[in-house]
């Protein structure tokens, strides 16, 4: 099956930790990669942003990335690329005319506003994964949100017109159908975990001597619930947090978000205790992830989230808000605990909990890696989305309304709607 993915600011080479930079990133690469090894021939579409990448590069066998020409070839943020999806589009109506692909897959909202302009008259299947919803995001950041006025309702557009929604939790099937999506055109697909790399057998850093250790692996975003995590060590004497992400760690004390975190710990006394990491390469995070007597992930929204399954995969116990994709994947009372979100105290009172009873992290640790053994392999998570992928060739395009969506979603006038 030749399957072209699209996933136009999270490119599958990008480095990690960055604002733009995280999960989604993780997810395609090794989705396509899963996939390939299945015999696939996958093309990963994303934008170029920098004038000296190559137009392909294979990222692994069966898996190229296709370097886009859409907009300037620099870093954009996001929130910005909206009128550069039409030249997206264009680009890829050129490719699939020449080698059209049997399925496509898109990723992030613009994803689906392009491939919906270049598959418009073209009979190709499109599926759709959002990873992140505008209503959710806004819900939670109000005025913080920098999303372009007309997300909420191109996303309804787009949850309508693609042939099939490819969602990573249950969560969020209860906001699409709120959205509009039809509940029989929503297909749920978990993230996964790369199995190989992250496992509770392998090298652990160790700890300061005399503390227990909390460890975050997150961008550096308020909404990731840092602030929250830092707030909780005044109930937890004796214990360090260690945040990975963001910049290189020299890079550290240029960042507003990395200089805000240090001054709130600071202000309740636990500057000693808490320690900023920075980037770290993703073959050192096992190691980092198995120093932690427990991992937090204080998210006040999280659409999935790939940390709590590496740290489950390497044996230790979970601390998550119960939002989004978090009430999937880690289960209450037997691979970690669930807290509210905008909850310092209560995650402390859960993070002390487990910290009290080594016992009982052992075994949380020892369930939440056979829970990703039976259900988060990459393996599994690609055999699920092939499935969905040959239902959609087997039944062709169903000609659903795809012409309002597309002049309302890549004019560059949409940003202001």
């Amino acid at each position: 099956m030749r399957i072209a993915m699209v996933s136009e600011h999270a490119s599958p080479l990008a480095v990690l930790g960055g604002v733009d930079a995280g999960g989604q990133n993780v997810h395609v690469a090794a989705l396509a990669t899963a996939l390939a090894r299945r015999g696939a021939e996958v093309v990963v579409h994303t934008r170029r942003d920098d004038p000296d990448l190559p137009r392909r590069v294979e990222l692994a066998p069966g898996v190229e990335v296709d370097h886009v020409d859409a907009g300037p070839p620099a870093a954009i943020a996001k929130d910005e690329l909206l009128p550069h999806m039409r030249a997206f589009a264009h680009d890829l109506v050129a490719q699939w005319a020449a080698a059209p692909p049997d399925v496509v897959h898109t990723h992030f909202w613009m994803s689906a506003l392009a491939a919906l302009e270049a598959t418009d008259g073209v009979d190709l299947p499109l599926a759709h994964t959002f990873h992140a919803l505008g209503v959710v995001k806004q819900r939670h950041q109000g005025a913080e949100d920098t999303s372009p006025a007309s997300r909420i309702e191109l996303e309804r557009g787009i949850a309508r017109a693609v042939d099939r929604v490819v969602a990573t939790c249950t969560d969020e099937v209860f906001e699409l159908v709120r959205l509009g999506a039809d509940k029989r055109r929503i297909s749920v697909v978990p993230c996964g975990v790369d199995r190989e790399r992250f496992s509770a057998d392998g090298p652990r850093e160790a700890a300061s001597p005399g503390r227990l250790r909390l460890v975050m692996a997150t961008r550096l975003v308020p909404r990731k619930g840092i602030e929250d995590a830092v707030r909780a060590l005044e109930w937890l004497p004796g214990t360090e947090l260690h945040v990975i992400g963001g910049p290189d760690a020299a890079e550290l004390d240029a960042d507003p978000e990395a200089r805000r975190l240090r001054a709130v710990a600071a202000e309740v006394g636990v500057g000693d205790r808490l320690t900023l990491r920075g980037r770290v390469d993703r073959e050192h995070m096992p190691a980092l992830l198995r120093s932690a007597d427990v991992v937090v992930c204080p998210a006040w929204y999280e659409p999935f989230g790939i940390v709590p399954l590496e740290a489950m995969a390497c044996g230790v116990p979970v601390v998550a808000t119960a939002v989004g994709g978090h009430i999937d994947s880690v289960v209450h009372g037997v691979t970690g605990l669930h807290v509210p979100p905008h909850a310092p105290e209560a995650l402390a009172a859960a993070a002390g909990e487990l910290l009290r009873d080594p016992a009982r992290r052992a075994e949380y640790g020892r369930a939440g890696a056979r829970r990703v053994a039976e259900r988060f392999g990459w393996e599994r998570v690609a055999a699920a989305t092939h499935e969905v992928y040959a239902d959609l060739v087997a039944r062709g395009r169903t000609g659903r309304f795809r012409l309002a969506v597309r002049r309302a979603a890549v004019s560059p006038r949409g940003t202001s709607s």
